[in-house]
């Protein structure tokens, strides 16, 4: 590995730890998100309470609508009876159950509209809560997906940039094998000469060497001769093909059955 090479790749290792320290914006979307979710959470526990008190105050309502339905039916009864202080006495009940009612009605009118609100804003909330989410999953897959393209990139560029140093090494290597063959294709060439000896070899092995080379040569000799002598043969025949194949090399035909 040269030098530029080490630089680069020094480089490469602070730049990614200085972008270590940003921080990721899916963790950031997500945080975002959670936050949503929590409010948006809270907005429901606060409609639920508005609603269960709105509950509370109808029912409390009734009740004292039906006390007040009461009143006036046992103040009409005094009077049949002749009971007039009786009924005086329902009356000015019912009137101060009136008073409590119309103040009740009021709160139940408050909470009602609020109610509404809380109802529509969670809706509004609802619906932009599920598209920040949608929006950022695909923030963060598209995120994912550049992350990913940049380490490919870079590992691209990181091989791209080592390809010169693989490749003279290729060149080293093949340069070593053609000499270590070159040498030893040529100490085979000296040991075969005789100039220098095989240490290895019987003493007389160079002695059984150059006569296996006579030999080869004589046979080859007499190969030679015997082609000759069959050129001869084919000429004086004129050349019998096929009928020519199997005789014996002085040219006499077998006897006939």
């Amino acid at each position: 590995m040269n030098i530029t090479t080490r630089m680069r790749n020094l480089f490469r290792i602070k730049t990614n730890r200085a972008l270590d320290h940003f921080d990721d914006p899916r963790e950031s979307l997500d945080d975002s998100y959670d936050r949503q979710v929590d409010l948006l959470a809270q907005l429901r526990r606060g409609l639920a309470d508005v609603t269960t008190a709105r509950k509370r105050i109808e029912l409390q309502g009734q009740e004292l609508g039906a006390r007040y339905d009461r009143l006036g039916d046992q103040a009409q009864e005094a009077m049949d009876q002749g009971r007039e202080d009786l009924a005086r006495t329902a009356l000015e009940r019912r009137s101060g159950l009136e008073q409590e009612i119309t103040a009740l009605r009021g709160q139940f009118d408050s909470l009602q509209r609020q109610e509404a609100n809380l109802l529509e804003n969670e809706r509004r909330m609802t619906a932009r809560v599920a598209a920040f989410r949608t929006q950022k999953e695909t923030l963060k897959a598209s995120y994912t997906a550049s992350a990913a393209q940049v380490k490919a990139n870079e590992s691209v560029a990181g091989l791209s940039g080592d390809l010169n140093g693989v490749g003279r090494s290729i060149d080293q290597a093949k340069d070593k094998v053609l000499q270590m063959q070159a040498r030893a294709a040529a100490t085979d060439e000296l040991i075969a000469r005789g100039v220098v000896q095989d240490h290895t070899a019987s003493p007389d092995e160079d002695l059984d060497h150059m006569l296996a080379k006579g030999r080869s040569a004589k046979d080859i000799e007499r190969q030679l001769a015997a082609m000759r002598e069959q050129r001869k043969r084919a000429a004086v025949t004129g050349g019998s093909g096929w009928l020519g194949i199997g005789r014996e090399p002085s040219g006499e035909s077998q006897p006939t059955a």
